[in-house]
C-alpha cells in the first residue's frame, strides 16, 4: 500500500516532465539554432548544442531588418489594444454583473455567442471598410478591430459576480456614482482578473500575424511576427541563424512577462470562472 502511494506521484511527475519537455523542445531548438554557426544549422544529424556560440546571429538580426522598430510597434499596438479593451470591457461587465435592466441575460447570451465567432470571419468586411476610409497602413488599423473584447467582458463579468452586492450598495449609499463605483471600487479589486486578461490579450496580439499581414504593407508599421517575414529572401533563401535569433528576441518578452505575472494569472483565472 505504501509503495503504491509512492509510485503514484512519481509516475505523475514523470508524465509532467515528459509533457514539459515535449512542449519546451521547439523553444530550446529555436534558441539552439539562434546561436549556431551557419554550417552547423544544415549539417546532417541533430545536435542540440552548438560547437561554438555564434553571437553574430543576434547582431545580424538587428542589422538585416529594423527589429527594434518591430518590437516598438508590437508594444504600441498591444498596449493600445489592452487599454481600450479594459476601458470598454470593465464598465460593460460591471453592468452585466451588478445592474438590473431589461434584456440583461439576452445581452450576456450574445456575449457568450460572440466567443464562438473567430475574428477571421469579420476580417474581410473590416478590411474593406478601412480601405474605404483610408485607414489601412496606420496604427489605428491594427488597434481598432480588437478594442471590444467579448472574452474580456465575460472574464470581468465572472469576476465582478463574486464581489458581494453589499459592497456595491454601500458605495451607492455613500453617494458614489456608478462610474465612480466601477473605477474606484470594482476595478481596483479586479487586479487578478486584469493580470490574467492582460496576458491573454498581449500574447494573442503580439503573436498575431493574420491581421497585420492584411492591414499593413508599410515595413515601418510591421509588428514582430510580420517583421520576421522580412528575413525571407526569394533569391537567397532564409538566413536561418539571424531568423531564429529574431524569433528568440520576439518570444523572450512574452516568456519573461508570464513568469513575472504567473501567480496573478492563476489567481485571476481561478477567481473569474467559477460563479455564474
Amino acid at each position: 500500500m505504501i509503495s503504491r502511494f509512492r509510485i503514484g506521484p512519481a509516475v505523475a511527475l514523470a508524465f509532467l516532465l515528459l509533457g514539459a519537455a515535449f512542449v519546451l523542445l521547439p523553444f530550446f531548438w529555436m534558441l539552439s539554432l539562434s546561436i549556431k554557426p551557419a554550417a552547423e544549422i544544415f549539417a546532417p544529424g541533430i545536435d542540440l548544442f552548438p560547437s561554438r556560440i555564434e553571437w553574430r546571429n543576434y547582431a545580424k538580426a538587428f542589422a538585416e531588418v529594423p527589429l527594434h522598430r518591430f518590437l516598438l510597434n508590437g508594444v504600441v499596438v498591444c498596449a493600445g489594444i489592452l487599454v481600450f479593451q479594459i476601458i470598454i470591457a470593465v464598465p460593460c461587465s460591471y453592468a452585466l454583473a451588478h445592474r438590473q435592466f431589461g434584456l440583461r441575460w439576452v445581452i450576456f447570451g450574445l456575449v457568450l455567442a460572440g466567443l464562438l465567432v473567430p475574428y477571421h470571419v469579420t476580417a474581410i468586411p473590416v478590411f474593406l471598410g478601412f480601405a474605404e476610409i483610408g485607414l489601412l497602413d496606420t496604427y489605428p488599423a491594427l488597434i481598432i478591430p480588437f478594442i471590444a473584447s467579448v472574452f474580456g467582458i465575460f472574464l470581468f463579468r465572472q469576476f465582478f459576480a463574486t464581489v458581494p452586492a453589499e459592497i456595491i450598495d454601500a458605495a451607492r449609499i455613500d453617494g458614489l456614482s456608478e462610474t465612480a463605483i466601477v473605477w474606484r471600487i470594482a476595478f481596483p479589486n479586479a487586479w487578478p482578473a486584469v493580470s490574467a486578461f492582460a496576458i491573454f490579450s498581449v500574447v494573442a496580439h503580439w503573436n498575431d500575424l493574420f491581421w497585420p499581414l492584411i492591414a499593413i504593407s508599410d515595413p515601418n508599421l510591421a509588428t514582430p511576427p510580420r517583421g520576421i517575414l522580412f528575413f525571407r529572401d526569394e533569391e537567397a533563401g532564409s538566413d536561418f541563424g539571424p531568423l531564429m535569433a529574431a524569433a528568440t528576441v520576439v518570444t523572450a518578452p512574452l516568456v519573461i512577462a508570464f513568469l513575472a505575472a504567473q501567480r496573478k494569472f492563476v489567481q485571476g483565472i481561478t477567481m473569474s470562472g467559477l460563479k455564474g
